[in-house]
């Protein structure tokens, strides 16, 4: 029967936002530990993908711009 580890540390994972554990290889530097796996630190993660977007510029700031599909006109 595996044993839990119901009192380990958590905190969120500065690219996806989610809470993720304490592992034991990060013991001596938990503390500058900032991101949940190899994916969010470089961006791949698509809940990091989703989270960079959220923190881009809000829809209401952005210049809202007519499509210039190649027209020109006369």
């Amino acid at each position: 029967m595996p044993h839990q580890k119901p009192n380990l540390p958590q905190k969120p994972c500065a690219g996806c936002g989610r809470p993720f554990a304490w592992r034991r290889k990060w013991a001596r530097v938990w503390d500058e530990v900032r991101f949940c796996s190899q994916a969010c630190r470089d961006g791949r993660h698509p809940a990091a993908k989703a989270a960079a977007r959220e923190k881009s510029v809000p829809d209401a700031e952005m210049e809202l711009r007519p499509l210039d599909r190649g027209r020109t006109t006369r």
